[in-house]
């Protein structure tokens, strides 16, 4: 096995906390991935990702800032990816997913922020997360108000932050915006790398991006199949992963295993019984190691069939049209495709309640699960007037409230059992 503390120290990761770090996370791993039953094959690969998710991956990034690359740190879907890849260089997801650093972090924001604004400074803080100190830009963006006051505190301690406002409403005036963000976005990027933004490596990073998104979407539709030929677990995972991975080498990977399930499916063999019990997750994003709901929700009796959240079809569901003679026409392309987001910032936002409901036929949900971290405003209102439109339709909703901790896990799987329960019937 690599040892990798030379570069971690390089990077000025604190070691004691960073292999207390990466113990805890693995020992959860095996306790939450490995131990499912009849898993595809091809998961070994993702297997493999996440036990060098801090080596093998952190390595290919300082190679690349060698070659003279540079690596651009994200928290959101709406960083177009398309521009980064452009600009020839490398476009990763940062730790924001444990209860880490929780005491650091509220010097600079209050206690009552949820989870996933407070584990983005506690990773920093922590000196934990190698992606932060390889960056050489991170980009925040205004989604809502707490991430909006958060970054102004963020950048004193990152020193390379570059913040991107995002619209409100899908208007025209939101359009106009969020175009003009792109724009200055870009030149940006073009500044921080030398590298000018053509026509040519433009649709070079679109067909990359809608390639990566394509094959997520192929898995994706493989599990309305009955029964279900892999676990909303791996598939999470796999989600989680399409933010870290090099983009032709996760798109090579999922394509693999959709044909290991187009198989699978074939021979009806499934990873849960015929009849499990279906729901739909919905809400916030979760990302690495956030795991816990989903892990509650396979132990108890159901499976997880879609996921409406960043770290699922909010993110991936819409390509972006690669025709277009002109940069302009391209920026348009990509801008219109990034109104599409579902994400709660939005008001009103219809589209994503009509996005729940048609996951929801797709993929022969039972029941929904709205998911909201503690004091995420938007999406726990959203949670609550959607969850009231859907159970007038026939569909059952639970809704959960949680954060990063493991405190509430009795509770949560009396709730979660109990809802299994009730679609049951």
């Amino acid at each position: 096995m690599t040892d990798y503390k030379e570069m971690w120290k390089g990077l000025g990761l604190d070691l004691e906390t960073h292999d207390a770090v990466l113990d805890i996370v693995g020992k959860a791993y095996q306790d939450v991935f490995l131990s499912q039953n009849n898993r595809p094959k091809g998961m070994e690969y993702f297997d493999f990702v996440m036990s060098e998710i801090h080596g093998l991956r952190i390595k290919e990034l300082l190679d690349a800032k060698q070659e003279g690359r540079k690596v651009i740190g994200t928290f959101c879907v709406f960083v177009p990816e398309e521009i980064v890849l452009a600009a020839n260089a490398v476009c990763v997801g940062l730790c924001a997913g444990a209860e880490l650093g929780f005491e650091l972090a509220e010097q600079y924001v209050p206690r009552n922020t949820c989870s996933l604004i407070k584990s983005a400074f506690g990773f920093k803080l922590a000196k934990v997360c190698p992606y932060i100190e390889s960056t050489d830009m991170i980009v925040g963006e205004n989604t809502c108000d707490g991430k909006k006051k958060a970054y102004e505190s963020y950048k004193d301690i990152v020193g390379n932050l570059y913040v991107m406002d995002i619209p409100q409403t899908k208007s025209q005036a939101g359009r106009n915006l969020l175009k003009a963000e792109f724009v200055k976005f870009a030149a940006a990027v073009g500044e921080l790398t030398g590298n000018k933004l053509t026509v040519e490596n433009l649709k070079k990073g679109i067909e990359i991006v809608n390639n990566k998104r394509n094959a997520i979407l192929r898995l994706a539709k493989l599990r309305a199949h009955n029964p279900v030929p892999i676990s909303g677990l791996d598939v999470l995972l796999a989600n989680q992963v399409y933010f870290y991975d090099n983009p032709e080498r996760f798109t090579a990977s999922v394509n693999a295993i959709c044909d290991e399930l187009e198989q699978r499916i074939a021979n009806k063999v499934g990873v849960f019984n015929e009849g499990t019990p279906r729901t739909l997750i919905s809400g916030c994003p979760m990302a690495v190691p956030n795991w816990k709901i989903p892990h509650i929700i396979e132990t108890s009796g159901a499976t997880i069939v879609g996921e409406e959240m960043c770290t699922g079809e909010r993110g991936t569901q819409n390509l972006t049209n690669v025709n277009g003679n002109t940069i302009d026409e391209l920026i348009d392309n990509i801008v219109d495709r990034y109104m599409k987001i579902d994400c709660a910032i939005f008001t009103p936002n219809q589209s994503r309640l009509d996005h729940i409901k048609e996951m929801a036929t797709k993929y022969k949900a039972d029941g929904v699960i709205n998911y909201s971290l503690q004091f995420c405003q938007p999406y726990s209102h959203e949670s609550m007037t959607f969850g009231k439109e859907l159970e007038s339709e026939g569909i059952p909703v639970l809704n959960l409230e949680t954060d990063y901790s493991q405190e509430d896990v009795g509770q949560l799987k009396t709730r979660i059992e109990a809802f299994i329960e009730r679609i049951k019937k």
